[in-house]
């Protein structure tokens, strides 16, 4: 695993959205996994920038969506769905047919595990996975405490997703079970790069680079990845021993 540190959110923003662009120019049909929430936001604007500017071609771009909360749709802005579509579809004018996400509405989840695992398989797994770090160690929806091997998989959600996930919403929201890619699949991607900045993520980068590699810190699974990466800013790594701003 590498960790690469940056000024601020912004150049570390700009460098994953070269690697997004830099995946495709290298293999136009890649599969491209990303996350929602706040950390990939801008990476995703800057990516849009960058394929309508340079005239990438994204013909042949899958896209993979890592997670959902349990009982959301696309319409609900603060869902993953949302966010998607507001950062990458709708700009990028995707059709259906070049992605594939969660359905958090759907009657049965444990299909729509089967389903997105079935996907995976048959476009020969994720070639570049950008995902962030919850502050009780998760990635996508796998809580302290999931089995590191799982793939797609629902699972109920912990408290600290619970209360953190109300600042993705306008208002309260009953948050009780996720829907996401399992930490198989990340052990599984070609390439990996975990997002964070600000210093309220310098603790848990800390226990994720540096600290005992354990389910009940999902993060630290990264330790383990050959071509795993994490991409900092300078407050992010403050706390790091072994790589310094």
């Amino acid at each position: 695993m590498k960790v690469s540190v940056f000024t601020d959110y912004e150049s570390l923003s700009g460098f994953v959205a070269d690697e997004m662009n830099n995946q495709l120019l290298a293999k136009p049909n890649a599969v491209i996994c990303v996350a929602s929430g706040n950390s990939p936001k801008r990476c995703c604007e800057l990516f849009t920038e960058k394929v309508k500017n340079n005239g990438t071609d994204i013909s042949q771009f899958f896209f993979v969506g890592l997670d959902e909360w349990g009982g959301l749709g696309p319409a609900t802005p603060g869902s993953c769905h949302y966010d998607f579509i507001t950062r990458l579809f709708e700009p990028l004018q995707l059709p259906s047919s070049q992605y594939h996400v969660f359905n958090g509405l759907a009657d049965d989840l444990q299909q729509e595990c089967v389903l997105m695992d079935k996907i995976i398989a048959e476009k020969n797994g994720i070639d570049l996975m950008i995902v962030g770090i919850g502050m009780n160690g998760h990635i996508g929806f796998n809580e302290p405490g999931v089995d590191l091997n799982l793939l797609s998989h629902v699972i109920d959600l912990d408290e600290t997703t619970k209360t953190v996930g109300q600042k993705y919403f306008t208002e309260k929201m009953e948050l009780r079970k996720g829907i996401t890619l399992g930490l198989g699949h990340l052990l599984n991607a070609k390439k990996v790069l975990l997002m964070a900045n600000g210093s309220a993520k310098a603790e848990v980068i800390k226990k994720a680079a540096e600290g005992e590699v354990s389910s009940s810190f999902p993060a630290s699974i990264m330790q383990q990845h050959p071509n795993g990466w994490l991409v900092v800013d300078e407050a992010a790594a403050s706390l790091l021993t072994s790589v310094r701003p």
